[in-house]
């Protein structure tokens, strides 16, 4: 009885997971309070899943398209999958941090549901070096980066909601907004287990030359852990979102240039 339980409520974390990072239809369930937190053990997950559909999109279209065109479908289809869910926060965070100069500020703006001249910018770069990127892969490479691109990108969130707390306070996060509900949450487990998972699958996708694209998003974690520790005092939904995108660009960056 109490295996089956806990397997309920294990299946029950991985449908939020899936409900959270993309816009599959999943059944509909009751909320609580530590629903994203305990759901976040299986992000890298439904990156392998996110990144196997892209993969598969490169596959089918690869043979009757120029390059060019197949990495602009496969960046459309990651934009639909995932809502721009990881777009909205890299221009929130971008828009922040670029126009803010105090903590109070820079939260105020990212909470603005208009995007400015930072945030802008910084999706059409993103969008715009995912798609030429994706096109400069090796032809034999394309579909693994693309898998290991979205299971590293979601690792990233483990780390940060392990070591940072929420930025806000919760006098000052009135709607309970996303990284309150993840950050200082995640559990020792949850992180331990999901970064094996990553490594598991990066080096059966990569080998070796996987663990590069591993130090790097590690790395862009870890300087924007710092950044945000250092500017707003934590993190916010925001700032995951803007790490997720920069860590996915980072890893089709090395495979080009490997």
């Amino acid at each position: 009885m109490i295996a089956a339980a806990n397997l309920r409520r294990v299946g029950l974390d991985f449908l939020s997971a899936v409900q959270f990072l993309t816009r599959i239809p999943v059944p509909v369930r009751s909320y609580e309070a530590d629903t994203l937190s305990r759901a976040v053990k299986f992000f890298p997950l439904v990156g392998l899943l996110i990144g196997l559909g892209a993969a598969l999109v490169h596959l089918l279209l690869a043979p009757h398209l120029p390059v060019s065109i197949v990495a602009l479908f496969v960046v459309v289809y990651l934009v639909l999958i995932t809502g721009s869910l990881h777009e909205d926060g890299l221009a929130d965070a971008a828009d922040g941090f670029g126009g803010g100069w105090e903590r109070t500020q820079v939260l105020t703006i990212m909470r603005d549901s208009r995007i400015g001249s930072y945030g802008a910018l910084a999706l059409t770069l993103s969008l715009l070096a995912r798609v030429l990127l994706i096109a400069s892969l090796p032809a034999f490479r394309v579909e693994t980066y693309l898998i290991a691109a979205h299971v590293v990108c979601r690792w990233t969130t483990l780390p940060l909601s392990f070591y940072l707390p929420p930025a806000r306070t919760r006098s000052e996060d009135v709607t309970d907004g996303q990284g309150a509900r993840i950050a200082y949450l995640t559990t020792r487990g949850t992180l331990i287990l999901g970064s094996l998972f990553t490594l598991a699958v990066i080096f059966a996708l990569l080998r070796i030359r996987g663990l590069i694209s591993v130090f790097t998003a590690a790395a862009i974690t870890l300087l924007s852990a710092l950044y945000y520790k250092r500017r707003i005092g934590g993190v916010t939904g925001d700032c995951f979102g803007a790490t997720n995108q920069l860590a996915e660009i980072a890893v089709y960056l090395c495979g080009v240039w490997a």
